[in-house]
């Protein structure tokens, strides 16, 4: 018995000895509750320590999203100011011939357009004959 009460018993195995054995009974019963309680406190401790932590965290976090949010503003500022800032630069630039060029291109087209339908058109249209016609033009009541 010398040898197993030279080892150290855990809260719970106390406990258990304590209830199963009547003689020592009443003082394994209260180490054992004892120290179950200091357990129970140190892992309170723990997660009040790892909430802090946590809490921190957050803390940080929270920090980061307001940095963040700033950032967005920052970018929407510059996006809202976008077009004016377009604007200028298109009115610092020289005006390019370009327009001019497809303007005339347009027109070339068009009026080549122009020249073929009256072409097709006459085409299609029957030229006169040069005797008389057949049958009289003017129809009869």
């Amino acid at each position: 018995m010398s040898a197993k009460a030279a080892t150290r018993l855990t809260p719970r195995e106390r406990l258990t000895r304590g209830l199963t054995y009547s003689a020592v009974g009443p003082v394994d019963v209260t180490r054992g509750v004892v120290g179950l309680g200091v357990h129970s406190a140190q892992s309170t401790a723990s997660e009040l320590r790892r909430r802090y932590q946590e809490g921190r965290l957050a803390r940080e976090l929270a920090a980061a999203q307001e940095t963040l949010a700033q950032e967005l503003a920052a970018a929407q500022e510059v996006v809202a100011n976008l077009p004016q800032a377009l604007q200028d630069a298109r009115r610092k630039q020289r005006r390019s011939k370009r327009p001019y060029l497809i303007a005339g291109a347009a027109v070339v087209v068009l009026a080549g357009g122009a020249v073929t339908f009256s072409i097709v058109r006459r085409s299609m249209q029957p030229e006169p004959s040069p005797r008389p016609p057949s049958v009289d033009p003017q129809p009869r009541p």
